[in-house]
């Protein structure tokens, strides 16, 4: 008997008003893993995490947290259980970045209940994890985009969830930058959460994850480890990209080589 999934989706159908952009999908996400999403741009990613977060509610089908559909529980017990990384995170204008890192203690704080050292030390625990803690008093709006993304993701964690995800947290990040961050979330796994990332990149999703879910135009097309799915014939079917599919030199997972295009002229 396979042991119960906390976070799956169960034949959802996704949609923006009239559009439609997934239909009778199923996706488990494996506890304690690294999970990337990867696909085609417009293919539902994205749509997948928001549900995944309880930020779009299916048309059909439920997501379930732990065995229990995900709508029908309160929402500061799932964001107890769920953190989130959205694409595009704005913060206040010169808000201090503890400051922003402490509002990840929303969900464990109300007005019969709150317990001031146990918040204070989740933030100073989250900085020290993201190695932000030396820019406790500076504006977020001044960093770097490296640092305003390690920020994110203290705020994520003072959340002090089991489970996080993330939507395309290496956009608009140098390569130096987009590494140090896939470093940071591979060892916030180690630890012990469980990390679901979009991610664009091939390579990297091979390098990174444990576990990948292959999607395109609103289906999965494949999912399990990187040495077993990214295949040349998986790069051809899903990206129409002819490839090589060789060992990393470094880790040995998959590294996808693109072809030259033959020239006609």
């Amino acid at each position: 008997m396979e042991p119960l999934q906390r976070l799956s989706a169960q034949a959802v159908t996704l949609a923006y008003g009239r559009r439609l952009v997934a239909q009778e999908l199923t996706a488990a996400i494996p506890h304690g893993g690294f999970t990337v999403i990867v696909g085609p741009n417009a293919c539902g990613k994205s749509t997948l995490l928001r549900a995944l977060a309880r930020l779009l509610s299916p048309r059909a089908g439920q997501v379930l947290l732990d065995g229990r559909s995900i709508a029908n529980q309160p929402t500061k017990a799932v964001a107890r259980q769920i953190g989130l990384l959205p694409q595009t995170s704005i913060a206040p204008p010169g808000i201090a970045v503890e400051d922003l890192v402490a509002r990840g203690r929303y969900p464990h704080q109300s007005l019969l209940q709150r317990s001031p050292e146990r918040d204070r030390a989740a933030v100073v625990e989250a900085m020290a994890a993201t190695g932000v803690s030396d820019l406790a008093e500076q504006a977020v709006d001044e960093l770097s985009g490296g640092q305003r993304q390690r920020v994110w993701i203290a705020m994520a964690l003072a959340q002090d969830t089991d489970i996080i995800l993330l939507d395309e947290p290496t956009t608009f990040l140098d390569i130096a930058h987009q590494v140090e961050v896939l470093e940071l979330l591979t060892s916030l796994n180690r630890r012990g959460k469980t990390v679901v990332a979009v991610l664009h990149d091939l390579n990297q999703a091979a390098r990174y994850a444990s576990h990948l879910i292959v999607m395109a135009t609103g289906r999965v097309v494949t999912t399990g480890a990187p040495s077993e799915v990214m295949t040349e014939a998986l790069v051809s079917q899903v990206f129409g990209l002819p490839c090589l599919v060789l060992p990393d030199p470094v880790t040995g997972s998959p590294l996808v080589v693109p072809r030259r295009a033959e020239r006609t002229d």
